[in-house]
């Protein structure tokens, strides 16, 4: 009887302890909630030392509207227009008798650049002087037999066979002067100095020899091209441009481009847009260069923006923002200046942005509704405080 009694009384205390047990368990559930929650709530402000402040070189600045560009990344190359690149042949064969370009040499138009002799230099000039002689005889001959018809001194048919020599050796005479001015030879010069064996060559163009093909002694026909010189004062630079892209793009839009191996900006404006789509669904377009220099050589390969219109946009420098785990960020500060005083602590705190248009050294954001724009923004350092806060996590954690 007095072991029942015991154990009634022993149930109730269990009861109880085990209920306080449970309080207890679920009370300190809740404080370790609360502080992890606090935790979270503190992971994304950074605090700094003023000495940590200096050693980081935190510079503030603010949200500016700056007039940013849309713009278009293609690749293209430096060319000249056709007429600006010009092939030296000779159209009658001979031999290279004398030169003294290299690639890369300077030459102004008119300027003797070749001397070719030949055989058949001889001989045509030969042929020019007999036509010439046979055709002085045949015209005196023609205008006596007009003469003579019209005193009715002689036959018809004479007159008429007269007449076709005549003008048969003229013909003659005249190709042979067509084809010594193709040589460079003037019929005064093989009248009054004779025939002579070798002909110069002149530079058709002002330009730079980019191609030399020959050399002495060498025979040179007429389909050899001796050598290419380029003007390079009418430049351009051709862009290949995407289907997709053409659209965006307008006659003037300016250009920005580098040159391979250079870091210089250069600049150009679109002067025409291609009218064809090519098997690799692209279209060239033609720019002018705005301003040249002889570094710049045909062939040389770029890499160029092409600007699609100009917008004010918040912006802030690119240093003022971060990356982290695929998202965009930005530090404000939080202290607030009393009387003047130098902070002993420095407080910021991490806002994610968006990001849109990025062009020479800033960028535009877009803020999230509840941030002031006129907020102090780190726009120096910001890396060295998501360091700091990124470490402060790991050891809470």
């Amino acid at each position: 009887m007095s072991i029942i009694i015991h154990i009634k009384k022993i149930v109730p205390f269990l009861s109880l302890v085990t209920i306080l047990a449970a309080c207890e368990s679920k009370k300190k559930e809740e404080t370790k909630t609360d502080t992890a929650t606090e935790h979270h709530e503190e992971s994304t402000a950074v605090m700094f030392t003023h000495a940590q402040y200096k050693t980081a070189g935190i510079e503030l600045g603010s949200i500016a509207n700056r007039i940013l560009s849309g713009t278009i990344r293609v690749n293209g190359k430096l060319d000249v227009p056709p007429q600006q690149l010009v092939s030296v042949s000779i159209p009658i064969g001979g031999f290279l008798k004398h030169t003294e370009l290299l690639q890369g040499s300077y030459v102004k138009k008119g300027q003797a650049i070749a001397v070719l002799e030949s055989q058949d230099y001889i001989d045509l000039q030969q042929n020019y002087l007999d036509a010439k002689s046979q055709l002085e005889y045949a015209e005196a001959d023609y205008q006596r037999q007009q003469q003579l018809a019209n005193e009715n001194a002689n036959a018809q048919k004479t007159l008429q066979q007269a007449k076709a020599h005549y003008f048969s050796l003229k013909a003659k005479a005249d190709a042979l002067v067509q084809k010594l001015k193709l040589l460079n030879i003037t019929t005064q010069a093989i009248e009054q100095k004779g025939i002579k064996s070798m002909v110069t060559l002149y530079a058709p163009i002002t330009g730079y020899v980019t191609q030399v093909n020959a050399n002495i002694g060498k025979y040179i026909s007429p389909s050899d091209v001796l050598f290419e010189i380029v003007d390079t004062q009418h430049l351009h630079a051709e862009l290949t441009v995407y289907e997709k892209d053409v659209t965006k793009l307008k006659i003037g839009q300016r250009v920005r481009f580098t040159l391979a191996n250079e870091t210089k900006e250069r600049t150009a404006k679109i002067y025409l847009i291609g009218r064809e789509i090519s098997k690799e669904r692209t279209v060239q377009i033609h720019c002018h260069i705005d301003q040249l220099n002889r570094e710049m050589l045909p062939g040389m390969f770029l890499t160029a923006f092409v600007e699609s219109g100009g917008q004010n946009l918040p912006s802030l420098p690119d240093e003022a923002i971060v990356s982290f785990e695929g998202k965009k960020y930005i530090f404000i500060t939080t202290d607030k200046h009393q009387n003047n005083q130098p902070f002993n602590e420095h407080h910021f705190e991490i806002i994610a942005i968006q990001t849109g248009i990025s062009e020479q050294g800033y960028t535009e954001i877009v803020l999230p509704s509840n941030v002031n724009k006129s907020a102090q923004v780190i726009i120096k350092g910001a890396y060295s405080l998501l360091a700091k806060m990124k470490n402060s996590e790991k050891d809470q954690h």
